[in-house]
């Protein structure tokens, strides 16, 4: 099972929609920023200010970046913030979905080092690892510092929680990008983080237009569910520990399963996050839910038998009944990987699942019905 933090980050993610403001210093020019709400940029002559605001205190700038071409000399009287020389040549990166991001930005070879890699499903990060041309860094919560020191990156890719450090490795020199895009709002709002990562890599153009791509194939199979008639509800997850994290219902899944023509049971929630609840308060809310989704990864695949030996209870659950629950083993399905900077492909699972045959010759890619 995939690490505590990795789990929270990719489950429960953030929710709502906006768009980037000019910060007001100087006289740089806007990054014109169309759906997230937790970075925002403006270039200068001689560098680019990138600053990534907290998602837990609205007043509060988590970090502020300032980007200078490597191949110039360092300005005279840079505002404060972590001085990064760009393009980015050496990165150690902490999860799967950065390793995806900078694959689909034609950057993956930059990567020096990662940790848990056993739950990245690249094949390039794979096979790195087995050669020895990516290192091996161990647990996200607890990375090998001596290793990563060794490896001199230029910075290291990491996703902050709240009131939750990163160790060691900050008494270190090596600068730490923090990218807060799982607790963005909307499914596009997220996407929209590979703009921000291009910055620091020179690959703005690409990801424009990836990013261009993406939102218009996401709205177009919105517009598939504006007129549903049935809008099925819907529970996600399962127990995680003594813990049941569900989609905050301003959450970025909660979006999504809004868009894809479904009412989500826990929609009048106002978290933007995840939601730690018992066991018995999801069973409440959660025992008439239509359609009951699960990602999980194993070896094997995840059946109904499995699932009750697992926690019993589970059987009492109606969609459990009606054999209503469809599955993603993230173990052998890039879902990671692609989905944050793909939220229109998890919409068109989810899409054929709630309706099927709404999107014509349609097939799962992620999701699957589960077995018996």
């Amino acid at each position: 099972m995939r690490s505590f933090f990795l789990f929270l980050s990719v489950i429960l993610l953030g929710a709502g929609c906006g768009s980037g403001r000019k910060s007001g210093e100087g006289a740089g020019e806007a990054f014109r920023i169309e759906y997230a709400r937790h970075y925002r940029v403006e270039h200068f002559r001689d560098y680019t200010l990138v600053d990534v605001l907290s998602p837990w205190d609205s007043l509060r700038l988590l970090r502020r970046y300032v980007l200078v071409d490597r191949e110039r000399p360092l300005p005279v009287g840079l505002p404060e913030g972590n001085i990064v020389r760009t393009p980015l040549q050496r990165v150690v990166v902490y999860s799967a979905v950065h390793c995806g991001m900078l694959d689909e930005l034609g950057v993956g070879d930059r990567i020096v080092g990662v940790c848990e890699p056993r739950y990245i499903d690249l094949d390039f990060i794979r096979d790195g690892v087995a050669r020895g041309a990516i290192a091996d860094l161990g647990e996200a919560s607890s990375p090998d510092v001596e290793k990563v020191i060794d490896l001199a990156p230029d910075i290291i890719i990491a996703s902050p929680f709240k009131n939750v450090g990163y160790g060691r490795i900050e008494k270190t020199a090596i600068p730490i990008m923090e990218c807060v895009d799982y607790m963005e709002v909307t499914p596009l709002g997220r996407a929209e983080w590979m703009r921000f990562m291009a910055l620091f890599f020179d690959r703005g153009q690409r990801a424009d237009s990836l990013f261009r791509q993406t939102a218009a194939a996401y709205d177009s199979l919105c517009r598939m569910t504006d007129t549903v008639g049935v809008r099925p509800t819907v529970l996600s997850e399962k127990k995680y520990g003594s813990a049941w994290y569900v989609p905050g219902g301003r959450s970025y899944i909660a979006n999504l399963y809004r868009d894809a023509g479904a009412d989500y049971i826990w929609a009048d929630d106002p978290t933007t996050g995840s939601v730690p609840l018992a066991f018995e308060t999801v069973f409440e809310k959660g025992q008439g839910a239509d359609f009951w989704l699960i990602k999980y990864n194993a070896p094997q695949e995840l059946t109904y038998a499995e699932l009750q030996t697992e926690y019993e209870p589970y059987r009492h659950f109606d969609a459990f009944k009606k054999r209503n629950i469809f599955v993603c083993n993230t173990g052998k399905t890039p879902y990671y990987e692609e989905m944050p900077m793909h939220p229109d492909r998890v919409l068109g699972d989810l899409i054929e699942i709630f309706h099927p045959g709404t999107i014509p010759g349609y097939r799962l890619r992620y999701f699957n019905r589960m077995r018996q």
